[in-house]
């Protein structure tokens, strides 16, 4: 008789390769000056051999597409993301009763654009969620899933506070520095694909003199990081919250100084990608920035991860490949941006950054 289930098989060899990966990760990190971004290690290869259009890729993507294989995978990527996120003091399970037991849905009726067609890209299911960002689970977890990888992003710091501080703290410096070389005051800041307001918050408490609003597409995700909000106390500029498409927004030409966008184009396949960084164009001001922090296909981490940890990780972003196979600082200079940066903030995650032309 078998003593473990599929799953709980893909959940202990999952763990085992976490702990193997934490433990040569710890060693390839180097730190310089103060002043500077942290930097860290690139691979050989442009992109990972399990990303694009390799035979491995090919073969990981004809597992994934198998619906019962499927559904285990993404079983066992969510119940071992939960039980990486308890183990480090991270309560999962209690956040996301908070937010579920809340008032958090009367926040949905002043929020939600009923007018939207959510394009069809953003109906797939994403993290394991049947119905994708658009979900009160996904909404409710959506913090907590933020603190886990921030944790498995940086297994060196002494606690979940110190791993924020790193790489939340390398990516706002990347975004002052660029700005502060190229332009100038930064008065107004719009955060597309804000989630729950992780992001935004970030941007609001560095940048407290500007005003910082938050756009994301689910109306579930925009409800959460209203109440959020609200709970937080107030702030000299309040943040603003649109539900609206990222690559149609509708708000005013040459209005924003920065625009960031974090963790929103792994989830995105090229076509929208190219019309999101046109639309940031549109929407800053001469001199202003763009900020892109995500997922680095030449991080020596994400090159080496095993096949179970990279298995796990494809079966959960319908996009990924799309998304590695994209030469995204040519798209960006495609765009219309000069001033073109890309460095790594984190082990696993790159901050692009460009200007818009005086």
């Amino acid at each position: 008789m078998a003593l473990c289930t599929p799953t709980q098989k893909l959940s202990l060899a999952f763990y085992a390769e976490t702990r193997r990966t934490r433990t040569k990760q710890s060693t390839t990190v180097r730190m310089v000056a103060s002043s500077d971004v942290a930097t860290y290690e690139e691979g050989q290869l442009e992109r990972p051999k399990w990303a694009g259009e390799t035979p491995l890729s090919r073969l990981v993507g004809a597992l994934i597409s198998f619906k019962p294989i499927s559904a285990v995978l993404k079983f066992g990527a969510r119940q071992v993301l939960i039980s990486t996120a308890e183990k480090n003091d991270i309560p999962w399970r209690a956040m996301t009763k908070e937010i579920l037991e809340s008032d958090v849905y009367k926040e949905m009726e002043s929020i939600q654009n009923r007018s939207i067609v959510y394009p069809a890209y953003y109906l797939n299911p994403f993290h394991a969620y049947d119905d994708g960002n658009l979900s009160w689970l996904a909404a409710a977890e959506a913090e907590a899933a933020d603190l886990s990888m921030t944790r498995r992003a940086i297994p060196y710091a002494s606690s979940v506070d110190k791993a924020n501080d790193v790489m939340r703290g390398n990516w706002l410096q990347a975004i002052e520095k660029h700005h502060q070389q190229y332009a100038g005051e930064i008065r107004d800041i719009l955060d597309i694909g804000c989630s729950v307001g992780v992001s935004t918050k970030c941007l609001a408490d560095k940048f407290p003199s500007a005003k910082v609003t938050g756009l994301d597409l689910s109306p579930y995700f925009l409800a959460v990081a209203q109440l959020k909000e609200k709970k937080g106390g107030p702030r000299k500029n309040p943040i603003s919250w649109v539900h609206a498409i990222g690559e149609d927004s509708g708000l005013p030409s040459k209005s924003f100084d920065v625009v960031s966008l974090r963790y929103v184009l792994h989830e995105c396949p090229e076509r929208t990608i190219i019309a999101l960084l046109k639309e940031a164009f549109r929407l800053l001001r001469p001199g202003g920035t763009i900020a892109l922090n995500d997922i680095a296909p030449k991080s020596k981490i994400l090159q080496e991860l095993s096949p179970v940890l990279f298995t796990l990780m494809k079966s959960t972003e319908p996009f990924l490949d799309e998304y590695c196979l994209t030469d995204l600082e040519g798209r960006i200079r495609e765009a219309g941006f000069v001033n073109v940066t890309s460095v790594l903030t984190d082990p696993r995650h790159r901050t692009v950054t460009g200007t818009v032309p005086h």
